[in-house]
């Protein structure tokens, strides 16, 4: 790891870290925390997959809309009106519109082969807005000055990867950059989320074959077809399934490239020495 003990980690003149986790447990609100102190630079993999890489998708998407409107469409062909999103490394709405969800047209899913494929371009945006890490790395520190440097990684991380592979190289580049901290939260912390998840649904990424799977299941539990089937309740369904999946991947990733904080000791942070005594407590206590 970059940082092999406590101590190495106190002393360190650059503190770099990847904080990854299930969505809600504090690592957006951690990261703008310590980005307020003065001396972090807080990159959101989500904004820079909002802006950069999942961006044009978004508004070719908007313009394919505007185009079905003859008021619109003449405006955007004489180039007369533009599209932008406003993405904010909290609010991810534009991404997550974009997504969707896979069912009834006539309840706003989408075909699931449309679906599945906006799943894969998220996929490869993902996963190069974390091979830029590196890169804001060099840019926190060279160009505006930062001494220390926190990663606010996606809830679906742990889908791109190999987690119980020492050699999986993706995880290989973050570790070298960053020390790997995962935030494990509680079946308490789960029920939680499933709980708020059900009052609000809201669009996901999945594994590819883990999406494959459920899609099959749900439709031969419910005796549907793909037009059939309602998008937020095929979510609901899922959700708690996605998290159990990713909880196990989540552990093979700190296991292997990092460290683990349990939720509650995130909880109690609430200064950047907060933050350094939190970490150096979890480097203290990884089995060798």
């Amino acid at each position: 790891m970059l940082y092999p003990s406590a101590q190495a980690w106190r002393d360190a003149p650059h503190k770099r870290v990847l904080i990854f986790a299930m969505s809600g447990l504090g690592k957006t609100y951690v990261s703008e925390l310590l980005a307020e102190q003065g001396s972090w630079f807080h990159y959101s993999v989500d904004y820079r997959i909002g802006t950069r890489h999942m961006g044009e998708h978004i508004i070719d998407n908007l313009k394919r809309e505007a185009m079905g409107n003859a008021f619109l469409r003449e405006m955007l062909m004489q180039d007369l009106i533009h599209f932008g999103v406003n993405v904010h490394d909290h609010d991810l709405r534009p991404v997550a519109a974009y997504l969707g969800k896979p069912g009834n047209p006539a309840l706003g899913g989408l075909p699931i082969g449309e679906y599945q494929r906006r799943q894969d371009q998220f996929r490869t945006a993902e996963i190069a807005a974390l091979k830029d890490t590196a890169h804001f790395i060099d840019r926190a520190q060279s160009i505006y000055g930062y001494e220390h440097f926190i990663c606010d990684s996606g809830g679906s991380i742990c889908e791109w990867v190999d987690p119980s592979d020492p050699d999986d190289p993706l995880l290989s580049a973050l570790a070298q950059d960053c020390l790997m901290v995962w935030i494990k939260g509680s079946d308490a912390h789960t029920d939680a989320l499933v709980k708020r998840f059900d009052k609000a649904p809201k669009p996901m990424s999945y594994q590819p074959e883990f999406l494959e799977n459920t899609w099959s299941e749900y439709l031969i539990k419910n005796n549907a077809i793909g037009d059939d089937v309602n998008p937020d309740e095929f979510i609901r369904w899922t959700y708690a399934q996605a998290l159990a999946h990713r909880q196990p991947r989540y552990e093979a990733m700190a296991n292997n490239f990092g460290i683990t904080v349990d939720a509650s000791d995130w909880e109690t942070i609430k200064t950047e020495s907060d933050f350094v005594d939190v970490i150096a407590n979890a480097l203290a206590a990884k089995p060798a």
